[in-house]
């Protein structure tokens, strides 16, 4: 039986992305993370855009599977943003956490920027 928690696997999914890093050998070649990593943010937000868009036509079809399977996509490049930008899924995971509890409203105006 498998008792992996979420972050268990976004941890090691971390540590085989930051492998791929270019300056740890990653060969572009061989790997399509290294391929986005040595190309560069460019590359890397593009895709995390063209994921993001695929994941609203998916829910806008009211298609289960295909959201799954684009949230996944999404996730799975902005962990290369994370990496390119060294940091960890564990960071973000700490962010929520924090956030528990918060109502959306009160934490989104205490940035202050209207985002």
């Amino acid at each position: 039986m498998n008792h992996d928690t979420s972050a268990d696997i976004l941890s090691r999914l971390a540590d085989t992305l930051e492998s791929r890093l270019p300056a740890r050998g990653g060969d572009p070649a061989a790997s399509y993370s290294a391929k986005l990593l040595a190309r560069g943010p460019d590359a890397f937000l593009k895709k995390i855009g063209e994921e993001a868009t695929e994941l609203v036509m998916a829910a806008k079809d009211n298609a289960p599977d295909r959201i799954v399977y684009e949230t996944a996509d999404l996730w799975f490049h902005s962990l290369i943003a994370l990496t390119h930008y060294n940091l960890r899924p564990e960071d973000v995971l700490r962010e929520l956490a924090r956030r528990e509890g918060i109502s959306g409203l009160a934490e989104k105006a205490s940035r202050g920027d209207g985002s």
